[in-house]
């Protein structure tokens, strides 16, 4: 199971884009897509969905080791507790649950 979802806000912690925060646009294999961050160029062919094509700028994937999730505004390590017969996530910052 990923500590990192879907929707959720995170800080990147390494790399170019260190300090920077966004929202987590999509989650596979354990990348992570962030919104606003890792943009690189990507030249595209005129298609029928884009009649011009050219050079676009868009997001890259970025390992979502080096994100870390953001709980009212502070970075925070994520960690597992059972809620009942449930399984959630909890801030360690905080202790509160995430979700």
């Amino acid at each position: 199971m990923m500590k990192i979802k879907k929707g959720d806000t995170v800080k990147v912690i390494a790399g170019k884009d260190k300090d920077k925060e966004g929202k987590v646009l999509a989650v596979k294999d354990g990348k992570v897509l962030v919104e606003g961050v890792n943009m690189v160029t990507k030249h595209t062919k005129p298609s029928a969905a884009n009649q011009q094509g050219g050079i676009v700028n868009k997001e890259a994937a970025i390992d979502a080791s080096n994100v870390m999730l953001v709980v009212n505004g502070k970075a925070t390590r994520v960690g597992f507790k059972m809620d009942g017969d449930k399984k959630v996530r909890v801030a360690k910052a905080t202790g509160e649950v995430i979700d």
